[in-house]
């Protein structure tokens, strides 16, 4: 039951990421991508229907963390007490960014929201992965299994360790990359003219970013967690992970090269997947690892609740689960198509 849960949980981060990871990399783009009122308008009404039932996987991925492993809950949530402050002040700053901006007629109003809406989205893209980098290299877990996590300590890996150092910001400016090349996809799909050609030249300048980032991420984190690799060495088909995220990185390329504009953002939404997963098999069986020694980490074994809740909670999880992916693919399929103007108040 533990892999079990273990597995559903990183689904649903998979979900998470590769759902609102476009609307975020749209934000990133939002001021470089359009160059007026009218395609800044179109690049939030191609999210607009879409990013905030996007977040409700994060909302699920949180209570479904808190029920299964509610020991990680407990350490996550007060050893990353800053990290995730700032997160929710960014949440906040991009969705009144989004509403307000259209509220008052001014030459300031609108530009001073749209510059807060794509800082607020680069940095909750390099948060992300800042985030998802202190998981895979692990935390300064202690025997009572808690810790706290300064902002910086002295870069490095060990048991004074910061939640940013050389291993954790080369992630999440890569993350960041990731994302500005999925959202610029995105808004290729949806978009038209001027405005689609400006996003796929920044999708095939990013995908150059990514390819690069995904050696140098992938190697660095080989050198930052161990497991990875007796994990590899224990069970070879783990390979497969990566090597679906380097055939999903070449097919967003040939896509590229062609107007197959819905298959290059299938291809980066898988490359995105595949990432994911390839980092939830390193990390296995941690559900978060510790530089203070493999003694102190929470596993599937110690972090999870008991056997027979874990069980019980199948029966409430699967029905909500397919409500919310039926309630996604409804919106995503009214909402298909190009993005338009009409009738709406972007």
């Amino acid at each position: 039951m533990g892999t079990l849960w273990f597995c559903l949980v990183a689904a649903m981060g998979i979900v998470y990421v590769v759902l609102d990871g476009f609307d975020l990399g749209a934000g990133a783009i939002h001021l470089v991508v359009a160059r007026d009122d009218h395609e800044r308008r179109l690049v939030l009404r191609s999210i607009g229907p879409v990013w905030d039932g996007n977040e409700v996987w994060l909302l699920a991925g949180g209570g479904t963390l808190y029920f299964a492993f509610p020991a990680l809950y407990a350490a996550g949530f007060s050893g990353f007490y800053l990290p995730l402050m700032i997160v929710l002040w960014l949440l906040m700053l991009r969705g009144v960014a989004i509403e307000f901006r259209s509220h008052v007629a001014s030459p300031v109003w609108a530009p001073f929201w749209d510059v807060v809406f794509a800082l607020a989205s680069v940095l909750l893209a390099v948060f992300y992965g800042a985030a998802l980098g202190n998981l895979v290299r692990g935390v300064p877990l202690t025997a009572e299994g808690w810790f706290f996590e300064p902002l910086w300590t002295n870069f490095r890996i060990g048991p004074d360790a910061g939640i940013l150092d050389w291993y954790t910001i080369p992630v999440g400016l890569f993350a960041a990359a990731a994302l500005v090349l999925h959202g610029s996809l995105w808004v290729g799909l949806k978009t038209e003219g001027a405005l689609r050609e400006r996003a796929r030249a920044i999708a095939r300048a990013a995908w150059v970013a990514v390819a690069v980032g995904t050696v140098v991420v992938t190697l660095l984190t080989w050198l930052a967690q161990p497991q990875a690799a007796a994990n590899v060495a224990a069970h070879p088909w783990g390979l497969l992970f990566p090597a679906a995220a380097a055939a999903s990185l070449v097919g967003v390329r040939v896509a590229l090269a062609g107007p197959a504009d819905r298959a290059a953002f299938l291809c980066s939404a898988g490359y995105l997947a595949a990432m994911l997963s390839s980092a939830a098999f390193s990390v296995y069986p941690y559900v978060l690892p510790a530089v203070t020694g493999p003694a102190y980490a929470l596993t599937i074994a110690n972090a999870a609740a008991s056997p027979h809740g874990l069980r019980a909670g199948l029966f409430w999880w699967v029905p909500g689960m397919l409500l919310a992916a039926a309630y996604s693919a409804y919106t995503y399929r009214h909402f298909a198509g190009k993005a338009t103007l009409e009738g709406e108040g972007y």
